[in-house]
């Protein structure tokens, strides 16, 4: 029996990459922490079915499994989502693209969560899914697909039911569309009279998407391609969203572009400067199974002005403004905006909070004028917070008093596209 269209969904959990000598930690701190559940959403007292999934986000800085419970209520039309399991280990799968067989070691140790979190009389009929995005993208289509392969290989092996379908890279508009059905599922705005939503702002490690629902027609009129519209089904009704994914705009990508070391050759031996980042510092630094050497300008200038001019050229003419931005959404933003905010001192690790865009770019300014006092937090900060402030107001054009949601969890669910994509695989949303 096909469950119908559940009423909660969820955010993504980016997390920056590891180096290879940290890997074998990661693993034992999965097995260590297997047991641990995330708190519980309220459970039905009358049920008939409960039913599980588990969706793999293979994301360009680590690998997530949620697997969730749903019921399905004798009186009620719609299931609830009663409990998330989430774990993640670092780094992505794409820092496997010379080895595949051990990023299919790696899905295979997160597959002990679901073992553990799923009734063993339930496994033959719990779907399985991996949906990997930016980082594998970014991958030439051979590696690529040895790695999708090697995850076919494990899924293939285990006890769970295996869809058709059920390894791929995801588009990355579906990403953005995915994460707006969960942000407006779990804030409540999502129905078939629906007049207010909320857009979404998500900033992974490869790519970032923007995705709202224009209240004025020019603002799909306007696109500069036909790209930028996508439109789903769901409750009997045609959405039509503004949506774009950006390739190469994620943060650790930005690092690399602002670097000028996106594609570059030679990089045993180049060594990588910006102003965004601290005088004294020189060090490795690693995404995408490439490493790097980078290091501050120590015969140069830095600070939050050079630095912003650096990172304007990864931005400029490559985003596109939408025609309505202020008055149409309320924004939430999540992933890299969030962590960051939280890195900077923004805004409360669990709570979250409401920033204006002009926040970022004062906090920009303090860590990037004073860099030697947040290297320890992080090398990088100055270079991550003039970029999202950057990436805000000459990107996509918010002004500074614009205030943003920075979120991790809604109604204690993770929030990312990963419950989106489930019910996507449920009951079809026909998006195009």
């Amino acid at each position: 029996m096909k469950p119908t269209m559940p009423l909660l969904l969820l955010v993504l959990l980016n997390v920056a990459g590891q180096s290879q000598a940290q890997i074998k930690n990661s693993i034992l701190d999965l097995t260590n922490s297997i047991r641990s559940i995330l708190p519980s959403l309220s459970r039905p007292a009358n049920h008939s079915r409960i039913f599980y999934a588990v969706m793999f986000d293979a994301g360009s800085t680590g690998t997530r499994i949620h697997v969730y419970t749903f019921i399905q209520s004798v009186s009620e039309k719609l299931p609830v989502l009663d409990n998330e399991m989430f774990h993640s280990i670092k780094p992505g799968l794409s820092a496997y693209a010379d080895s595949p067989e051990m990023g299919g070691h790696t899905v295979r140790m997160l597959l002990k969560v679901a073992k553990k979190t799923v009734p063993r009389l339930e496994w033959k009929r719990t779907p399985v899914v991996l949906r990997a995005t930016a980082g594998l993208r970014l991958l030439a289509t051979e590696k690529a697909q040895a790695l999708l392969d090697q995850v076919q290989h494990v899924f293939d092996e285990s006890p769970f039911l295996v869809p058709d379908n059920s390894v791929s890279i995801m588009n990355g508009t579906n990403e953005g569309i995915l994460a707006w059905i969960s942000l407006n599922f779990l804030t409540g705005h999502l129905n078939a009279q629906t007049k207010k939503t909320v857009g979404i702002l998500d900033l992974g490690g490869g790519s970032t998407q923007i995705t709202f629902l224009p209240k004025q027609r020019k603002t799909i009129e306007s696109v500069p391609v036909a790209d930028y519209v996508a439109r789903f089904d769901m409750f009997n009704s045609t959405f039509e969203l503004y949506t774009y994914s950006y390739l190469g705009n994620g943060l650790m990508a930005a690092r690399l572009a602002t670097l000028g070391a996106l594609g570059a050759e030679g990089l045993e031996w180049r060594v990588f400067k910006s102003s965004c980042l601290p005088k004294k510092f020189r060090d490795e630094w690693s995404f995408g199974g490439l490493t790097y050497h980078v290091s501050g300008d120590p015969d140069g200038y830095s600070g939050y002005k050079l630095c912003y001019q650096e990172v304007l050229k990864v931005v400029k003419g490559f985003i596109h403004q939408p025609y309505e931005l202020e008055d149409s959404n309320v924004f939430y933003a999540f992933s890299y905006y969030f962590d960051r905010a939280v890195d900077a001192g923004l805004i409360d690790g669990v709570q979250g909070g409401m920033l204006e865009v002009r926040d970022f770019k004062k906090r920009a300014k303090e860590v990037c004028n004073k860099m030697t006092k947040y290297a320890l937090i992080s090398p990088f900060l100055c270079l991550d917070m003039t970029y999202i402030t950057c990436l805000l107001k000459d990107g996509f054009g918010f002004k500074e008093s614009t205030v943003l949601q920075l979120t991790k969890k809604v109604n204690n669910v993770e929030a990312s596209w990963a419950l989106g994509a489930t019910l996507d695989h449920f009951y079809n949303l026909k998006i195009h």
